[in-house]
């Protein structure tokens, strides 16, 4: 090597030492960026990724990012056991329709003393929704799920053996509380999920259907039968199950916690989302004008499938087996909550509820009116149509409106005192027709129709605050 090539060499060499800094620098930056995003998809990929802004339970900074194989699996086996709770709800409201007569029968009372049977129901409905708050703040989702589950089995173990008639109605509000505590949670823990939350509000609803329409089938059948209360030991069965898949599902765990095993976004606690939820929840205009409108609708849905085979038998002449037309109604209600999904979509949520009223006022006129079994019959399965996506709407639009920190305790109170309608209107019912007869039915359930309607247009629109 020459002397001219060897200066050139460390010439060379200088001027690469005099820019390493700067590359080395750049280098480190590019390392540490990357290095910074293989922790964060690592972390996303976990579904727990770690807070860096002092979000309640390492709520994610990301929103949508997507799911592992094994979220959307826990995702699905969490919303089955959510709808398995609405199947049982739905198997105790369609239950009691077909065994009044039996009941009244059996213990020797009038319309109006078994209608207590629906205000026992009521005073475990209001119970369970007021105490629902509280023990949501302070043992969490999953002890309430199963607390709510737990008081449904003593129910129905109390009822299995046709005890005397002061001891089977009270039942009724054991049976009544557990239900509201359920319905409650199940019903804000959809209405916070990020993906398809109204398709789900209706497919949880739909299962609701699914067991009321299931029950008057089961329970017409056990109505003629000598031992007609073991239709409660099928009750008590379903029930067991529910409390099992309940635990093994949830593990008593916060709805947070549940939320985020699944992959779902938990939003930042605020300053004001620390203060008591009870308060808040009692102050919102909104939160109570959904409750009530719920109330009617429950009222007029429990009305219908509890009363409606009484009407048909003493104002119709039907038979034994006019029960199944309780199932007929309750069938309806199931296909509306689904195959309605795509008409509510396309008329807007808000439109389509006042279309669907008016439909159902029309129809139960032409029941009121028309002296014709069969006409009757379709009339109240077409009712059942419309009516069922009605309650799934509601939670919709309370979603919409409500701020999310109080929307669960929000959705239980409207859910559980909107259950005390399951109650009073059919006590109502009772009540009138212990006087003026069943057919006072129809002319009440239009009254009722109609009233739901302006609590409807009562509703704000406005979208809730982030």
């Amino acid at each position: 090597m020459t002397l001219d090539g060897g200066v050139e060499l460390q010439r060379i060499g200088t001027k690469r030492n005099s820019i390493d800094p700067s590359v080395h620098s750049v280098v480190r930056t590019q390392h540490s960026l990357s290095k910074s995003k293989l922790d964060l998809n690592e972390e996303v990929a976990a579904g727990e990724p770690k807070s860096s802004n002092g979000t309640h339970g390492g709520a994610p900074a990301l929103k949508g990012h997507p799911l592992t194989a094994e979220q959307k699996r826990l995702a699905r086996i969490q919303f089955f056991a959510l709808c398995w709770t609405l199947f049982l709800a739905g198997w105790n409201d369609g239950t009691i329709g077909p065994l009044l007569p039996r009941i009244r029968e059996v213990y020797g009372v009038g319309t109006a003393i078994v209608s207590l049977t629906f205000v026992f129901a009521c005073l475990g409905f209001v119970s369970g929704a007021l105490v629902n708050i509280y023990l949501t703040e302070r043992i969490g989702f999953g002890k309430t799920l199963v607390f709510g589950s737990l008081c449904q089995v003593a129910a129905y173990a109390i009822q299995a053996p046709a005890p005397p008639f002061p001891v089977f109605v009270m039942a009724y509000a054991i049976n009544g509380a557990g239900h509201a505590l359920q319905d409650a949670q199940a019903n804000g823990f959809v209405a916070t999920l990020q993906n398809h939350a109204e398709a789900k509000m209706g497919i949880l609803h739909a299962a609701y259907g699914c067991g009321a329409f299931a029950a008057p089938l089961v329970s017409t059948q056990f109505a003629q039968l000598p031992r007609w209360s073991f239709h409660f030991l099928a009750s008590l069965g379903l029930a067991i199950s529910n409390t099992i898949l309940l635990v093994l599902v949830f593990k008593l765990k916060s709805q947070d916690e549940c939320l985020r095993q699944a992959g779902e976004v938990i939003p930042e606690r605020t300053a004001e989302s620390e203060q008591g939820t009870f308060k808040t929840v009692m102050r919102t205009k909104a939160v109570h004008l959904l409750a009530v409108f719920i109330l009617i609708y429950v009222g007029v849905e429990v009305t219908i499938g509890g009363w409606i085979v009484s009407f048909i038998i003493e104002v119709r002449g039907g038979g034994p087996s006019s029960g199944y037309i309780s199932s007929g109604f309750f069938g309806g209600l199931t296909i509306g909550r689904v195959a309605l999904l795509w008409v509510n979509k396309k008329v807007g949520e808000r439109r389509v509820l006042f279309i669907y009223s008016v439909l159902c006022i029309a129809l139960e006129i032409t029941i009121w009116f028309v002296p014709s079994l069969i006409q009757n019959a379709v009339a109240v399965s077409i009712v059942g149509v419309l009516l069922g996506p009605m309650y799934p709407i509601a939670m919709n639009q309370a979603s919409r409106i409500l701020p999310r920190w109080i929307l669960t305790g929000s959705i239980g109170w409207i859910a559980g005192f909107g259950q005390a309608g399951s109650a009073i209107l059919p006590f109502m019912t009772g009540a009138i027709a212990a006087n003026h007869g069943i057919k006072s039915l129809q002319p009440l359930l239009v009254a009722m129709m109609v009233f739901m309607m302006v609590l409807w247009a009562l509703v704000p629109t406005a979208r809730r605050p982030d």
